[in-house]
């Protein structure tokens, strides 16, 4: 038998039917009608031939846009929805699922009866989980109501209490989606430190979010869905660079504004090396066309794929109708290696900021540097710039000795290191 933590869920299908609500039994007597050679009916297939598997303490996330079959993919395994066709779905292990926000926790019950429900459900004592109650209460803030019913939370304290009874009964499975995005910044990040900290423990854990750098930081695999088809599975990293390449071919494609100003041309160009180089120069050419001569703002940022930068520039620029030139250069390319891409808008200054061009992906470039997140620690797993630094290391004895005023020892002297 496979060890606690084990997912192997392989070549799963799930189909829905969007146009009637059927019963279970409904649903069956349709299956067998089709095989027997009855009419197709209007079926829609969430999954197509996907398999996930992770075996103990590993942590995978599940990428993908809304509608790719991420969550049901997730409550398949967790059980709570059969799949239509599977090869094998074997999930060992106890498990906690964070899939909604009101996923396992009963309104009318309040706080603390939540948690010894959970508790019980996963298959603890009572005295296991008052062992954890108080780190549970302490990591969700909830002491001031615990003992209020649920169904008078917030849905941001309801998140609060399902992640921390989830996290903190120590389940070999831990399956969250998207409910991570109710909650504050602040708890957001808290929320993510404990799943780190839960995979240190052994854990397994099945990650779902549309924050990116979320996902890169916590997990060490990625699959990507799309409209329920597996399109890839590897590394986070090369399946994140996949996916974001793949939102900024489908943005550019998309990109039929007719906005008042376009680019015509883009250039880009390392000036003192063959490829863009980290802390390098580099430099941007703009061939901008406007319809009338205009005082503009240039947004120019480089992102990793997505509509969200990495960082901005932006300039107050007096475009002609025949034709401007921009150049910008930055002096020291922070970025370490890895395919990026440039995105391009821009407003009419004089105008109450009117759009004129649509923030959008102009063309990618790849940038030959170190790999700042090469090996992954579970400190930092991914770096989103580069920076030169001077580090000054001192061996504690050497400093008590300057302070005495006598000579550090022969090999203790003080060192610089640049990264």
């Amino acid at each position: 038998m496979a060890p606690e933590g084990t997912i192997h869920a392989e070549r799963i299908w799930k189909r829905f039917r969007p146009d009637l609500r059927t019963s279970m039994a409904r649903a069956e007597f349709d299956r067998l009608r089709e095989r027997l050679g009855g009419p197709a009916l209007n079926w829609q297939w969430a999954l197509r031939d996907v398999t996930l598997r992770a075996e103990p303490g590993e942590s995978v996330g599940l990428v993908g846009d809304n509608g790719s079959g991420k969550s049901t993919l997730l409550k398949i395994v967790c059980g709570v929805m059969h799949p239509y066709a599977a090869q094998k779905l074997d999930v060992v292990g106890r498990m906690g699922a964070l899939i909604e926000v009101r996923a396992g926790i009963q309104p009318d019950l309040t706080g603390r009866e939540n948690i010894a429900l959970y508790g019980t459900l996963l298959g603890l004592t009572r005295a296991e989980v008052m062992a954890r109650f108080d780190a549970i209460v302490d990591f969700a803030q909830l002491d001031f109501a615990i003992d209020r019913q649920v169904k008078f939370y917030s849905s941001g304290m309801q998140m609060r209490l399902g992640f921390s009874v989830a996290a903190f009964l120590e389940p070999a499975i831990l399956l969250v989606d998207e409910v991570l995005a109710v909650g504050d910044a602040q708890f957001q990040q808290r929320c993510l430190d404990r799943m780190r900290a839960v995979i240190d423990q052994g854990t397994t854990v099945v990650f779902v979010s549309h924050d990116l750098a979320a996902v890169g930081s916590i997990c060490q695999r990625a699959i990507w869905l799309h409209h329920g088809v597996a399109m890839a599975d590897g590394t986070v990293k090369e399946i994140l660079a996949a996916y974001r390449g793949a939102v900024e071919a489908a943005a550019k494609v998309a990109d039929d504004s007719g906005g008042l100003v376009r680019v015509a041309n883009l250039e880009i160009d390392s000036p003192d090396s063959a490829t863009p180089t980290t802390q390098h120069p580099l430099e941007l050419r703009f061939q901008i066309e406007a319809q009338e001569d205009t005082n503009s703002r240039l947004f120019v940022g480089i992102s990793e794929g997505t509509a969200d930068p990495i960082f901005v520039f932006r300039k107050h620029v007096q475009l002609s109708s025949n034709g401007t030139e921009v150049r910008c250069t930055l002096p020291r390319l922070p970025l370490p290696r890895g395919r990026y891409y440039v995105w391009f808008g821009a407003v009419d200054h004089t105008r109450g900021s009117a759009e004129l061009s649509p923030w959008h992906p102009l063309t990618h470039f790849d940038v030959y540097g170190p790999e700042l997140d090469s090996p992954p620690t579970a400190v930092v797993r991914r770096a989103p710039v580069h920076a030169d630094v001077a580090w000054e290391v001192s061996n504690s004895s050497d400093v008590w000795q300057r302070q005495r005023g006598a000579s550090p020892s022969v090999g203790t002297t003080d060192r610089r290191f640049g990264t």
